[in-house]
């Protein structure tokens, strides 16, 4: 089951969100604010991040940053109702400040859920293949030690299977 951490001062807006991605089938845990929202990062790991921008304690775009900092391969979804708000020409400056800081896609508050989960799915398709890189170098390198110790010399036709 995928994790999603929701980081949002407004209470209203991170209620809403869980309930519905629970409702889809995801675990999910919400923060408050910026300082919340990193504890739970130090706690947890997530498959997805969705960070409001701007919210007390954090300046602007800072916290798309500081969370795409810590969890650099984790898709993060900047939302805002301020930032993305403005005339055609200020929208597009807004987007590519918040992608240019780490955000994976950006949405404009309000949205619709089902624009939310298409935006998610998107996310975690396009994470997939390194997630799935990240698992079997995390497998090389954990390999059981009488590994490490056993023959390197092969016979031709096991070293082509071994090799493709």
């Amino acid at each position: 089951m995928r994790r999603i951490l929701v980081v949002d001062d407004d209470l209203h807006t991170r209620l809403a969100m869980r309930a519905w991605l629970k409702h889809c089938g995801f675990r999910v845990a919400i923060a408050d604010g910026g300082p919340n929202g990193l504890a739970a990062l130090d706690d947890a790991t997530f498959d997805l991040m969705i960070v409001d921008i701007f919210m007390p304690n954090m300046r602007g775009f800072e916290s798309i940053r500081i969370f795409h900092q810590r969890a650099l391969t984790v898709p993060l979804i900047a939302i805002s109702g301020y930032a993305f708000s403005g005339p055609e020409t200020d929208n597009v400056a807004c987007l590519k400040m918040a992608l240019s800081l780490g955000a994976t896609k950006c949405l404009h508050k309000p949205f619709r859920p089902a624009t939310l989960l298409s935006v998610i799915d998107e996310c975690l398709s396009e994470a997939e293949p390194h997630r799935r890189h990240a698992a079997t170098l995390a497998a090389v390198t954990t390999a059981p030690s009488e590994l490490q110790g056993a023959t390197t010399s092969l016979d031709t036709s096991k070293e082509r299977i071994a090799t493709g």
